[in-house]
């Protein structure tokens, strides 16, 4: 199957031996986000902003969901632009606010974080 996109040139990536199509959008978008570093936050509007893409919360979610794990993202240190971890109870919350305070970020009970003094 061919996967076209008319407005991001395309890169062949090699994973175990299997070949997909990555845009440079989503290239970018990892980039930011392996950007972040340890003891910092970024939301995930500030990271497709970064990226070059205005409203692109949504596709640094996707990238994340789908990409995490192959990319050895840091998908823990994005979070909402209000300073609040997305996830809900029993779907990795707990371990994302474990891997922030463990950084050293300060995290609420509520799961929420001063993006004023972690922010990136």
């Amino acid at each position: 199957m061919k996967i076209s996109n008319i407005f991001f040139e395309k890169f062949r990536i090699i994973t175990n031996n299997v070949y997909y199509i990555m845009t440079s959008l989503t290239q970018k978008i990892i980039q930011q986000i392996l950007a972040i570093p340890k003891g910092r936050v970024s939301s995930y509007r500030d990271v497709a902003a970064k990226a070059g893409l205005s409203n692109g919360a949504r596709q640094t979610v996707r990238v994340l969901h789908t990409m995490s794990e192959k990319h050895n993202l840091p998908w823990h240190r994005v979070i909402r632009s209000d300073g609040t971890v997305a996830l809900k109870e029993g779907t990795g919350r707990e371990l994302q606010i474990s891997l922030l305070r463990r950084e050293g970020v300060k995290v609420s009970k509520e799961g929420l974080v001063d993006m004023r003094k972690f922010g990136f």
